[in-house]
């Protein structure tokens, strides 16, 4: 039985995906880059794909992920704040 828990912890998950360490700026340059990507699209520069909606779904996504990162990075923060606020500062004498 212990065998299978060693097992367990000897796993590791596998890397993460590519956009878990990026951070707020990060997370900001990603959707700078999709409203690039969504311009380049509009006015049909080099490299444009032929369904001009797969281009805006691609840029769309790349949004999508920046905009999930700023707001998991801002719920952290709030609730790292609030806990701070819940604590004591200085511990309760009997």
């Amino acid at each position: 039985m212990t065998k299978d828990i060693e097992q367990a912890d000897e796993r590791g998950d596998g890397p993460g995906p590519w956009w878990a360490d990026l951070g707020t700026w990060g997370a900001i340059a990603l959707i700078a880059l999709g409203a690039l990507a969504a311009a380049w699209v509009y006015f049909r520069l080099p490299g444009t794909p032929e369904e001009l909606a797969v281009g805006y779904y691609q840029s769309a996504r790349i949004i999508a992920i920046g905009l999930v990162i700023v707001g998991c990075t801002l719920l952290g923060r709030r609730r790292d704040r609030a806990a701070a606020t819940e604590e004591p500062e200085e511990p309760e004498r009997a």
